[in-house]
């Protein structure tokens, strides 16, 4: 049985003084043994941990008990190996690089489509109001090549820093359908759909992003795997690597 927990999470939350947090959380990870990437911004935190199960939970908690991290939520999926090669904690402008400032998530976020909703949708093939919906991969191009949902619209970008100008070519075919931006954990679709939003386009993110989607209704709809940024390179549907 594969005995290395991994988790990857992320919260918009607006942070103070996260250079002064980052010595702070390497400590602790270091303590538990713990490998992986915590990034840190005045926007939030951006996380992706492994190593053992009750470590792994019990930074997370530790976390939680700031109240600026009390609603941060996990995605959990398991390797025999440990899938990173050291620990590192970040301090970065933004924890997903969009460069659009006015893009503020912590301040309030873009309307969720549960996965189970949208299965439900895709299985009928539209919206409750009967709606076309478009599932719009955020994703880079090379990560979509590993997997994606089936009709997906992909731009072929390379960096998210590009997602604002595709958007922006193409909102007038998006307009009159229900838009569901999705990616790998939640973080890029959640800032997507702000800004799909703004340019006038019906857009909703899908909670959790393709992990969350796998976790809670598996892989239906979905062709191939998914790119995940560690060792494991991508995983199943099912939540483990391929």
């Amino acid at each position: 049985m594969a005995s290395v927990l991994n988790v990857s999470a992320y919260l918009f939350t607006h942070l103070d003084d996260p250079a002064g947090l980052r010595p702070v959380l390497r400590e602790r990870a270091d303590v538990a043994g713990l490998k992986g990437t915590i990034l840190l911004a005045e926007e939030g935190i951006n996380l992706f941990l492994a190593g053992d199960a009750d470590a792994v939970r019990g930074f997370v908690d530790a976390l939680r008990a700031d109240h600026r991290f009390a609603a941060l939520t996990t995605k959990e999926s398991w390797s025999d190996d440990q899938p990173f090669g050291r620990m590192l904690v970040k301090v970065k402008r933004e924890i997903i690089r969009m460069d659009h400032p006015t893009i503020r998530p912590e301040a309030g976020r873009a309307p969720a489509v549960a996965p189970e909703t949208l299965r439900r949708w895709l299985d009928a093939g539209a919206d409750d109001d009967g709606r076309e919906v478009v599932l719009l991969d955020t994703r880079n191009a090379f990560e979509v090549d590993y997997g994606a949902f089936a009709g997906a619209v992909d731009w072929r970008i390379e960096r998210f820093t590009q997602f604002p100008d595709a958007a922006a070519g193409a909102a007038e075919d998006l307009h009159g359908k229900t838009v569901v931006s999705y990616c790998t954990g939640g973080i890029r679709c959640e800032k997507a759909a702000i800004y799909l939003r703004e340019i006038g386009v019906d857009a909703y993110q899908l909670d959790g992003g393709i992990l969350g989607y796998f976790e809670q209704v598996g892989g239906a709809h979905w062709n191939g795997e998914c790119f995940v940024f560690d060792e494991r390179e991508a995983l199943t549907s099912g939540l483990t690597p391929r």
